[in-house]
């Protein structure tokens, strides 16, 4: 297995985030970036405001490294208008994976239309510009009957709105990485939640996205049957080397 084919390389913090001034954040970024071209990674993942310049140095490397971006990140209740709106510059900025982050909130409270217009919307603005999209159901502030139903409602919103060849390039993803849990709970995917997306997106695709550590780690999610994994610790990993990043 060529685990570097699975892993989604990952720097998403703020230069407030990174305790780091803004043209050292934009460094730390390019260093990923660099990075994710030099080792092959399947994608580079970084902020809307990074994707022009990753787009500039992969195209100036001629490399295959796909990037991949944020939206509405991380709470993901900014509204649909917001979601599209950043949304569409990120594909005119270069964007192949848009990462919508889904109102795990307004789920949770109810509101389930709120979350079937999104992702349709928001899908079909992907799909439409032959981009990959990807759901972060943000596992971690859900329990596991939640888990199995907020998977299911995407793959519910896909499969009766979308060609079955649409399927494969419409993701359901674990985690954004930012979510604050108490008791040092883990805030990204763990076994339990990936068997619980696997079963209940299926026949779309599940990211692991947080938590995965080690090559071990990043093995037995491809085992279970995901097809990315999001790591800010992909060059360790795919050395076999365990990472201490926190996502």
């Amino acid at each position: 297995m060529n685990i570097k084919e699975y892993l989604d390389s990952t720097y998403l913090k703020t230069a407030s985030q990174a305790g780091i001034t803004e043209s050292q954040n934009i460094l730390v970024a390019k260093n990923f970036i660099q990075e994710a071209i030099d080792e092959n990674f399947k994608l580079i993942m970084i902020r809307p405001n990074m994707v022009s310049i990753a787009r500039k140095m992969i195209t100036d490397a001629n490399s295959n490294v796909d990037i991949g971006t944020v939206i509405d990140f991380p709470e993901g209740k900014s509204g649909l208008e917001a979601k599209l709106n950043e949304a569409i510059q990120a594909i005119q900025h270069g964007a192949d994976d848009l990462d919508f982050v889904c109102n795990y909130e307004a789920f949770k409270e109810g509101n389930v239309d709120l979350l079937k217009e999104e992702i349709l919307k928001c899908t079909q603005l992907g799909l439409e510009n032959n981009k990959v999209v990807k759901w972060i159901i943000e596992v971690a502030a859900l329990n596991e009957k939640q888990i199995i139903q907020l998977s299911a409602l995407v793959k519910n919103v896909v499969i009766s709105n979308f060609k079955e060849k649409d399927y494969v390039s419409v993701f359901v993803k674990s985690s954004t990485g930012f979510y604050q849990t108490e008791n040092n709970l883990p805030n990204g995917a763990t076994v339990l939640s990936i068997m619980l997306m696997l079963e209940n997106a299926s026949p779309l695709p599940v990211k692991a996205a947080g938590g995965v550590r080690t090559y071990q780690e990043a093995f037995e999610m491809v085992r279970l049957g995901v097809k990315r994994i999001g790591t800010s610790g992909a060059k360790a990993i795919a050395h076999g080397e365990s990472t201490q990043s926190g996502y």
